[in-house]
């Protein structure tokens, strides 16, 4: 038999192929007593230079398939000296060129400044809202770390001296890009949504 803290407990989907992006959901949201299921799902992308416009068409189109309220994300990393690139096509460069990729094209440049930026999306048959957080830090001139994913192993945060991948999940989902989203959602959510508890 369920407690009375598991029947309180919101449950929403979280639409990713991702399995780390939705393990450091899980982790974010867990402190708001969010629970979140895993949806493995392929979501629906539009080419577009806004990470809101891209998670919101997402959400959405999610929705209209799985019919239950659902949460996609997606991220970007935005580096100045190459005007922003890769920013919304991060995971296709990710999969192309890889962090040596980056690397290379960062080579003896100094200005290394850059953000991380998420778009977190919830959308059920009434609403669809986007979250946005983001982190300013530095590109690092090795690759670093083994934890985290994608483009964590070349991301210094600001005021920190480790890469997102030299620093464990509990660490790094205070301080990225993600958590400040999540939070952001998490705190509206139970706001505006007491009819899922």
């Amino acid at each position: 038999m369920l407690s009375k803290e598991e029947l309180k407990q919101p449950s929403i989907l979280f639409v990713s192929k991702n399995k780390n992006k939705f393990i450091e959901a899980s982790y974010i949201l867990s402190s708001f007593n969010i629970k979140l299921e895993w949806a493995p799902y392929s979501k629906l992308e539009i080419q577009s230079s806004s990470l809101t416009d891209i998670a919101s068409f997402a959400a959405k189109n999610a929705f209209e398939s799985i019919k239950k309220p659902l949460i996609v994300e997606d991220d970007g990393l935005f580096i100045k000296v190459l005007k922003g690139f890769p920013g919304p096509f991060s995971s296709y460069v990710y999969s192309t060129i890889g962090l040596n990729g980056i690397l290379k094209l960062m080579e003896g440049v100094d200005d290394r400044e850059c953000f991380f930026e998420s778009a977190v999306a919830f959308c059920d048959q009434n609403i669809n809202k986007v979250f946005v957080g983001r982190v300013y830090g530095e590109i690092s001139r090795v690759i670093k770390g083994s934890y985290g994913f994608g483009f964590d192993p070349i991301f210094i945060p600001k005021g920190e001296n480790l890469t997102f991948a030299e620093m464990p999940l509990n660490y790094k989902c205070s301080i990225s890009h993600r958590a400040v989203a999540l939070r952001d959602f998490a705190k509206w959510f139970l706001k505006n949504f007491k009819y899922y508890l």
